[in-house]
């Protein structure tokens, strides 16, 4: 296997781990409408990814870093054509990180009030982006013979995309929904594991809709069997929380996430970006990678750092592994 190739499937484990990660994180923000009854309930749910939203953000920088380092054509052209959409969510992440630290600087009602609206839509959209952003990688824009994009922003609103909108925005809403039952008490809790089964159901549908038309548009027997390890722990999930089993839906809920990211990966390689115009003005994990010497140098600071950052942010989730509930949220002033 070739650097540039090791290089993809780093880039698929750092979108995993972000799309994971930040999934449940996304989720949980929509569910401060959806799932909340009141302010108290808001702050609970707002506290549960209090201490480790920002660590999981992370992941999305180390994504575009690599893939800005390891494939500077994917980064250029990836930037370029998807200006708008990417500048929508970079915007979304600013708003939404402000909204977590600036909520409870003063007590006033309407002050928090539109701070917790903030968090909601700036949750919902890059859920939604994200999925109509890789979606279109998958099915190919339209990039000429110069490695760049000549297409248009309504020309990745098309169906097939739009469907892997509605497919991400379901799967971290119901991630979500399972994280919060996981880590809340007391009938936010019972609220959250009934909800998580209704959004499992929906999610189902939607998801299996986007992969077998994934698996027949551009599929193989790889990207086969990665989602079929999707299907069984998204149904493993919702069969999970039902019974009650919070742990293992979350659990089963994360390799949903990550195997269906991982399908997607399977599918486009050996292409990181298909052109839609021409197969041969594809760009490719050959023609869009860095040389072999700046690899090698990336390797090797990947295998000293990457450790590192594992081990302090599962310490950071062990510190603050504990439950909470309305009983733990001080009276307001």
């Amino acid at each position: 296997m070739e650097l540039h190739d090791v290089w993809f499937v780093i880039i698929a484990v750092l979108w995993t781990g972000y799309f994971f990660l930040e999934g449940f994180d996304f989720g949980v923000g929509i569910l401060t409408k959806l799932l909340a009854r009141d302010r108290v309930e808001k702050r609970v749910l707002i506290n549960t990814i209090g201490p480790v939203w920002d660590g999981n953000e992370v992941w999305l920088l180390t994504a575009g870093g690599a893939t800005f380092a390891a494939f500077p054509e994917w980064y250029a052209t990836l930037f370029s054509g998807f200006y708008l959409p990417l500048l929508i969510i970079l915007v979304c992440l600013i708003v939404r990180g402000v909204a977590f630290e600036y909520r409870a600087k003063r007590p006033e009602e309407k002050w928090q009030r539109n701070w917790e609206q903030a968090i909601f839509w700036t949750s919902l959209i890059p859920a939604f982006l994200w999925g109509v952003a890789f979606g279109n990688i998958v099915r190919g824009v339209k990039i000429d013979g110069d490695m760049e994009y000549v297409g248009n922003f309504w020309d990745l609103l098309n169906p097939y995309a739009l469907l892997g909108g509605l497919v991400t925005l379901t799967l971290f809403t119901f991630h979500g929904a399972v994280f919060a039952s996981l880590k809340t008490v007391g009938d936010i809790r019972m609220r959250a594991r009934a909800l998580a089964f209704r959004l499992g159901l929906v999610t189902a549908v939607v998801a299996l809709g986007f992969l077998i038309w994934t698996q027949v548009h551009t599929g193989n027997g790889w990207s086969l069997a990665a989602m079929l390890v999707a299907v069984v722990a998204l149904v493993g999930a919702i069969a999970a929380i039902r019974a009650g089993r919070e742990g293992w839906s979350f659990a089963l809920s994360g390799v949903t996430v990550a195997a269906a990211v991982a399908m997607l990966f399977l599918a486009l390689f050996p292409d990181v970006m298909p052109s839609s115009l021409n197969p041969e003005w594809s760009l490719t994990v050959t023609n869009a990678s860095s040389t072999p010497y700046t690899l090698k140098i990336m390797t090797w600071c990947a295998g000293i750092a990457t450790p590192l950052v594992l081990l302090y942010q599962s310490w950071t989730y062990w510190v603050f592994r504990k439950r909470i509930g309305t009983q733990h949220i001080a009276e307001a002033h």
